[in-house]
C-alpha cells in the first residue's frame, strides 16, 4: 500500500521559531548602536546635566566604595550630610543586577538604555504572538518616542531604565490574562523587578496606575461574563509576582520609605510660612495637608498645556524646546543680520532661540508619540477588542488629564488631595508616560489586526480579456471603511490644528523681556508659526503614507511582510528625525568626568587645608549645583529629596544670611567671586569646628520656637533643644577646661576624643538623622538628641572618653537579607518558566499567528 503523506501541520523546531526573533533583536541592537555611534565608536560622552551633577554628589560615596569595598550609606558632601539611598547605594542582596546585563548586553551608558527600551518593547509584542516585523514596529514606537531620548539628553538615566522595562510588566500582565497564566506571572515578576530596580518610583507609580485601570476594566468584564473566579486566580498569581519584585528591591524600597518621611516629600513640622528666598529655584515649599507630600504649586509647576496635547501628533506645534535652533535663512536670522550681528555671533544666537511658546516654565522638548502611532491608535479604537481598547483609551485619557495639572485643577486637585501617594511627586507632565505606553500598544495591536486579515483572491474573469476584481470579504470591506475613518479623523485633527494656528499669536512670556532688549520679536514669532506649519504638513505626510500602505495591503497590492516592513520604516524615520532635534550630534562631547571637574584656584586653595573634616559654602547658586560636592563637604548641593529640616534651615536661616548657622555647620570656607568673576576662597573665622561644649541649653516647646530661636543666639555657648521631644534634666553646664576633638572620619563613622573637666553638653556639627545614627561612649551605646534644629548633641560625663557615631541603619541590613532571599526565589521562578516554555508542546503556525487580543 502506498504511503499516504500527512497533511497535518507540524510544529517548527525551537531553532526555527527563535531565528526570526534573534534577527529582529540584532536589528534593534544595530539601531541603538547607530544612534549613539559617537559614544560606541567615537569615544565621546553625552553632555547630560543630571549625570554631571550625580558625579559631583556621589563622589564621596564612590571614592569610599573604591577604597574600602564597603558602602557609604551617608555622605557629608551634600547639604551638610544626608543618606546616600537616593544618590548611590548598592544592595548586595539584590541579584537582579545580573539580569540587567542581559537587557543591556554590555553597551555603554545611554546606548544601553535605548537598547533595553527597544528590546523590552519587542518582547512585549513577541510574547503576544505577533510576527517579528509587527513586533519591530512596536519596539520602534516604544523605544524611539521623543521623551525617551529627551530624558537621556538631560541625564535622567534611572527614569529611562524604568520606562524601558515597563513593557515587560505589560507583557506579563497581558499574557497572564489572555494566554498562559503561569508564564505571564513569571514575566510580570521579571518586568516589575527590573522596573523597580531602576529606582524611579514616579515612573513605577504611573505604570501601576495603568495596571490599575487594566484591573478595573477586567473586573467589570469578568463580572458581566460571570468568570470572577478565573479573574481572581490570575490576579493572585500577579500579586505573587509583584511580591517577588518588591522583595528583590526591598532594601532599596525600605530605606527609601524610611527616609521619605524625613525628606522634603514628608511633612514639615513648622506651621509658619517661610520667607521668600531669592534665586532659590530648587527649594520645595512646605507640604500641603496633614499627610505630608509636596506643595501643590511646586508639584504642578510643570503642567502640560491643554492645547499643548497636540504635540503628541505634531511635535513642533508649540515650538519644540525652550532653546531651539533656527537656520540662518529664518526670519529671526535675517532680522538679526539686518541689525548688524556678525555671522559667528549670529550662529551662536540662533543655536539657542526661545522657540517654545507653551505653558510650561521650561522644557527640553515635546512628548511626541509619532504620526504613524497616532493613526494606528485611532484605528485601534475601531478594530480593537473591546476590553483592550477601553483599557488603553481610559489609560491614555487619564494620562493626559494628569499631565494637565493646574490646567485641569478640578480633577487634579482631587487626585493630589485624596489619591494615595500622588502628592509625593512633582512635574506632573511626566504622567504622559502612561500614554507613551498605552498608545503604541493599541496602535500595534491594530496593525496586527489589519495584517492578520487575508483579503480574498481575485475573482475569475468572465472573459479572458476582462480584468479580474478582488472578491471582498465583509471583514476586508469593514477594515477598509475603518481605515478610511481613522485616517480622516487623524488627518482632520492636523487640519483643524493648522486652522487654529492661523489665529495664534505665538507669544511667550519671555518675549517682553527680549523686546526690551531690542530683539526682533515679530521675526521670532513668524519662525514659531513656520515651525508649526512645517510639522503639520510633516505629520499629514506620515498619516497618509501609512494609510496608503495599509490600503494597498487590503487591496492585495502588498504582501504582509512588505506592508509591515514599510510601516516599520515609516515609524522609524518619523521618530528618529524628531529625536535628533533634541539629542543629535551637538549633544555629544569629548569631555570626560575628570575634565568636567577641574578644580578652580579656590578649590585648590581649600584642598590644601589638612584639617580632617570641615564644610564649604559656594555662594554661586549653592543649592542647585554639585560641582562643590565633588571636591568638598558642601553646605549646598543638588538633589530633589534633601532632608526636610535642612530645607527649612535653607529657607529661613541660610538664605537670610544668618552667619551663626554657617558657624555651627562648620563652614570653614566660603567661595565667592573676585572682580573678574573668578572664584576665590575666603576663610570663615567663625566656624566652630567639629564639636564643642555648650554652657547652656535653651529649651523650646516646638519646631517653630526652635527655628525662631536660631535667628539670634550664640551657638558657641547655647544649644537650642526641643524639650517636648528630648527632655533635659539639666540646662546649665560649665564648659571651661573641656575639649573635644575629631580623630577619625569616614562617611559612616566619626570618632572623637573627649577631655571633660566636668559634666558637659557636647554639640556636634553633624546633621541629626534618627534612623540609623547611633552614639557610643567608650564603646557603650548611649542616646543622643537633636540640637539647633538640625545638629546632634549629647550629655557627656566628666573625664576622658571616646565618643563614636556610627551609621548603622537596620533598614539596610534587613533589606539586604530580604532582597537576597527574594532574588533566589525569582531566579528559581524564571528558570522554571524558561524550562516550561522550552519543553511545552509548540503551537502549530496557523494557531500561533492568531492574535487573541484583537479577536472579534
Amino acid at each position: 500500500m502506498p504511503a499516504v503523506e500527512s497533511t497535518t501541520p507540524t510544529a517548527p523546531s525551537l531553532g526555527r521559531r527563535l531565528l526570526p526573533h534573534l534577527l529582529a533583536v540584532a536589528f534593534l541592537l544595530v539601531l541603538a548602536v547607530m544612534y549613539f555611534s559617537p559614544i560606541v565608536f567615537g569615544g565621546k560622552t553625552l553632555a547630560q546635566h543630571d549625570i554631571v551633577q550625580f558625579n559631583g554628589s556621589a563622589r564621596e560615596a564612590l571614592t569610599y566604595r573604591q577604597q574600602t569595598g564597603e558602602e557609604a550609606l551617608w555622605t557629608n558632601s551634600m547639604f551638610s550630610g544626608m543618606p546616600t539611598y537616593l544618590i548611590s547605594t548598592r544592595f548586595p542582596g539584590d541579584l537582579s543586577v545580573y539580569l540587567n546585563y542581559v537587557f543591556t548586553v554590555g553597551l555603554p551608558a545611554v546606548a544601553a538604555n535605548l537598547f533595553a527600551a527597544l528590546f523590552c518593547g519587542y518582547l512585549l509584542f513577541a510574547f503576544l504572538g505577533m510576527r517579528p516585523l509587527v513586533a519591530l514596529v512596536g519596539a520602534i514606537a516604544l523605544g524611539f518616542t521623543s521623551y525617551n531620548l529627551i530624558i537621556l539628553a538631560a541625564g535622567h538615566n534611572s527614569k529611562s531604565y524604568a520606562l524601558a522595562y515597563a513593557p515587560l510588566v505589560l507583557a506579563g500582565l497581558l499574557v497572564t490574562f489572555r494566554r498562559q497564566r503561569l508564564l505571564g506571572a513569571a514575566l510580570f515578576a521579571l518586568g516589575l523587578t527590573m522596573n523597580i530596580r531602576a529606582n524611579h518610583l514616579q515612573i513605577t507609580y504611573y505604570l501601576l496606575l495603568l495596571v490599575l485601570v487594566f484591573g478595573v476594566v477586567e473586573l467589570i468584564f469578568a463580572a458581566r461574563e460571570k468568570r470572577l473566579p478565573d479573574f481572581f486566580q490570575r490576579t493572585a498569581l500577579l500579586a505573587v509576582g509583584a511580591l517577588l519584585a518588591v522583595g528583590v528591591s526591598f532594601g532599596r524600597l525600605y530605606t527609601t520609605a524610611t527616609y521619605t518621611k524625613y525628606s522634603i516629600r514628608g511633612k514639615s513640622e513648622l506651621t509658619t510660612p517661610a520667607p521668600t528666598a531669592p534665586g532659590e529655584q530648587a527649594a520645595a515649599p512646605a507640604a500641603d495637608g496633614e499627610g505630608g507630600g509636596l506643595d501643590r504649586d511646586y508639584a504642578f509647576n510643570w503642567s502640560y498645556g491643554v492645547g499643548e496635547t497636540i504635540t503628541l501628533l505634531i511635535p513642533n506645534y508649540y515650538g519644540g524646546a525652550s532653546q531651539g535652533k533656527l537656520d540662518d535663512d529664518s526670519n529671526t536670522g535675517k532680522a538679526l543680520s539686518g541689525l548688524g550681528v556678525p555671522p559667528v555671533q549670529l550662529e551662536q544666537y540662533l543655536s539657542g532661540m526661545p522657540t517654545y511658546w507653551g505653558d510650561q516654565p521650561i522644557t527640553s522638548g515635546p512628548v511626541y508619540m509619532g504620526a504613524v502611532v497616532c493613526l494606528l491608535f485611532v484605528l485601534g479604537l475601531f478594530v480593537g477588542d473591546r476590553r483592550t481598547r477601553v483599557w488603553l483609551l481610559v489609560g491614555t485619557i487619564l494620562s493626559i488629564m494628569l499631565a494637565w495639572g493646574k490646567n485641569f485643577a478640578t480633577f487634579n486637585d482631587l487626585m493630589f488631595d485624596f489619591f494615595p501617594g500622588y502628592n509625593k511627586f512633582r512635574s506632573v507632565s511626566m504622567a504622559l508616560v502612561i500614554a507613551q505606553l498605552a498608545m503604541p500598544l493599541l496602535a500595534v495591536l491594530a496593525l496586527a489586526r489589519v495584517l492578520r486579515n487575508r483579503p480574498a483572491a481575485a475573482a475569475p474573469a468572465v472573459h479572458p480579456k476582462l480584468p479580474t476584481t478582488p472578491a471582498d470579504s465583509p471583514e476586508t470591506a469593514e477594515l477598509r471603511r475603518k481605515l478610511l475613518l481613522a485616517t480622516g479623523i487623524t488627518a482632520g485633527i492636523c487640519v483643524l490644528a493648522f486652522i487654529f494656528g492661523l489665529g495664534a499669536d505665538f507669544a511667550s512670556p519671555v518675549d517682553s523681556q527680549l523686546q526690551q532688549q531690542g530683539f526682533p520679536i515679530d521675526a521670532l514669532r513668524q519662525d514659531r508659526a513656520a515651525l508649526m506649519r512645517a510639522d503639520v504638513l510633516r505629520s499629514l505626510f506620515f498619516i497618509v503614507a501609512t494609510a496608503g500602505v495599509l490600503w494597498f495591503y487590503l487591496n492585495r497590492k502588498l504582501t504582509v511582510s512588505v506592508a509591515a516592513g514599510i510601516v516599520a520604516l515609516l515609524t522609524l524615520i518619523d521618530l528618529w528625525a524628531v529625536d535628533k532635534r533634541y539629542l543629535g550630534e551637538s549633544s555629544f562631547q569629548n569631555e570626560t568626568v575628570a575634565q568636567q571637574f577641574v578644580p578652580s584656584r579656590a578649590d585648590s586653595q581649600i584642598l590644601a587645608d589638612p584639617t580632617l573634616h570641615y564644610r564649604v559654602l559656594n555662594l554661586s547658586n549653592p543649592f542647585n549645583e554639585a560641582q562643590t560636592s565633588y571636591f568638598h563637604k558642601s553646605i549646598g548641593g543638588y538633589h530633589g529629596a534633601k532632608l526636610r529640616r535642612y530645607q527649612d534651615l535653607i529657607e529661613r536661616q541660610i538664605s537670610q544670611n544668618n552667619p551663626r548657622i554657617l558657624s555651627m555647620l562648620n563652614a570653614r570656607y566660603v567661595i565667592t567671586q573676585d572682580q573678574q568673576g573668578q572664584p576665590v576662597a575666603q576663610r570663615n573665622p567663625g566656624a566652630l569646628g567639629n564639636a564643642w561644649f555648650a554652657s547652656a541649653i535653651q529649651p523650646v516647646q516646638n519646631a517653630d520656637q526652635e527655628m525662631a530661636a536660631l535667628s539670634n543666639f550664640d551657638p558657641v555657648n547655647t544649644a537650642i533643644v526641643d524639650v517636648s521631644k528630648f527632655p533635659q534634666s539639666k540646662t546649665s553646664y560649665n564648659a571651661a577646661g573641656s575639649s573635644i576633638t575629631l580623630t577619625n572620619y569616614s562617611p559612616n563613622a566619626l570618632k572623637y576624643t573627649v577631655n571633660a573637666a566636668q559634666e558637659g553638653f557636647a554639640v556636634f556639627s553633624e546633621i541629626y538623622y534618627p534612623e540609623g545614627w547611633n552614639a557610643y561612649l567608650d564603646g557603650k551605646p548611649v542616646p543622643h538628641v537633636r540640637a539647633n534644629y538640625v545638629l546632634r548633641a549629647m550629655p557627656v560625663p566628666a573625664g576622658q572618653h571616646t565618643i563614636e557615631f556610627k551609621f548603622e541603619p537596620k533598614e539596610y541590613a534587613v533589606g539586604n537579607t530580604v532582597s537576597l532571599v527574594s532574588s533566589l526565589l525569582l531566579f528559581g521562578v524564571l528558570i522554571g518558566a524558561v524550562v516550561y516554555a522550552v519543553r511545552r508542546k509548540p503551537v502549530p503556525e496557523p494557531e500561533a499567528e492568531r492574535d487573541e487580543l484583537m479577536a472579534a
